[in-house]
């Protein structure tokens, strides 16, 4: 299957750049996976498409403001560093720029000497091993001088950095929030729970490579990015009881749908697991464990658009993205949502 088959016509001023206002009044174009068939509706309807008995699995991954912009030591040159993952003794894998100028022993400064960095290694890729110096809890050091790591193709400061978590976001990691929650608000997850539908909670920690565009002309030869996740235990307990009532298990966002399925069972059963996940979804793979998925809108050609084709069929997905390009919804990250069952 060939990476071309997933492209899609943008206009590039449907790409939202902003949060709207309420969260949950986003717009929800609904697809039935089997028929094709779509129709559209506001996210604050989405309890109507819930069945009492339903689970919905929730990535509870919280965003770290991990963008840090400094100067290069000792030359004051500016600099930019993005962490993406913890490797312990204050040491995080990072990206930063310029590249050319942070080779191994390169020294830099946040926040007038608040923060202080080394780079001790070049990664094969260029990601760099960066190793900080502080005073006092790394977290609220970064809370402080950190920005919100938003997508590259948002162009506009986001005023307000809670509209870029989730409202039930809980464990820190992410370098990119898992978008799918972003509509949710705790009224319309309490008007859920009152429909008999149950609420479990995952962790998958996004990283950069899930904007990164497949680049091989065949999608198997991808070279798919690894992001660490978690399943306790009262979540595959609530899985497995909703399959054996016969209810559905509906994954909020690709992240967890991806962290059901890396850790599942053949038949489909699961249990508490925890690790490094590069499971690869596209059409072809069957489904394990999900049956709906609910989802924004993603970029062409990307590995995200084709997990949604594995579920509902590249042509129809296709066909509801041309909708909503015609409809004028709000694409990516900041904009609408779609309900797959």
């Amino acid at each position: 299957m060939k990476t071309k088959d997933f492209d899609y016509a943008l206009p590039e001023e449907l790409i939202a750049q902003t949060p709207i206002e309420r969260r949950d009044a986003s717009r929800l174009l609904c697809l039935d996976k089997v028929t094709g068939e779509f129709s559209h509706h506001h996210f604050y309807e989405l309890p109507d498409f819930l069945k009492p008995g339903d689970c919905l699995i929730l990535n509870n991954s919280r965003v770290l403001p991990a963008r840090l912009l400094g100067k290069r030591l000792p030359g004051g040159g500016a600099c930019e560093v993005l962490l993406l993952i913890d490797r312990g003794e204050q040491t995080w894998e990072c990206i930063v720029r310029p590249g050319k100028h942070l080779r191994a022993g390169a020294r830099m400064s946040f926040g007038d000497g608040e923060l202080t960095a080394e780079v001790t290694q070049v990664l094969e890729g260029g990601n760099r091993m960066v190793r900080f110096s502080y005073e006092g809890i790394f977290l609220e050091v970064l809370e402080h001088l950190g920005k919100m790591p938003l997508p590259p193709y948002i162009r506009e400061e986001l005023q307000d950095r809670e509209r870029y978590q989730t409202v039930y976001s809980k464990v820190n990691g992410s370098a990119a929030a898992p978008t799918a929650g972003l509509h949710f608000t705790p009224e319309l997850l309490g008007r859920i729970q009152e429909k008999g539908v149950k609420l479990g909670y995952v962790t998958l920690h996004v990283g950069l490579g899930t904007f990164r565009p497949v680049k091989e002309e065949d999608i198997t030869d991808h070279d798919m990015h690894s992001e660490y996740c978690v399943i306790p235990q009262e979540t595959a307990d609530l899985i497995n009881e909703t399959r054996a009532n016969g209810g559905r298990v509906i994954c909020v966002g690709t992240t967890s749908c991806r962290t059901i399925e890396s850790w599942a069972k053949e038949d489909g059963h699961m249990e508490a697991s925890a690790g490094w996940t590069d499971i690869f979804i596209y059409p072809g793979y069957k489904f394990k464990v999900m049956d709906a998925l609910v989802t924004n809108f993603h970029l062409p050609q990307s590995t995200l658009i084709m997990l949604v084709s594995a579920l509902a069929g590249r042509e129809h997905v296709l066909a509801a993205y041309e909708e909503a390009v015609r409809e004028r919804y709000r694409f990516f990250s900041f904009g609408d949502a779609m309900f797959i069952s």
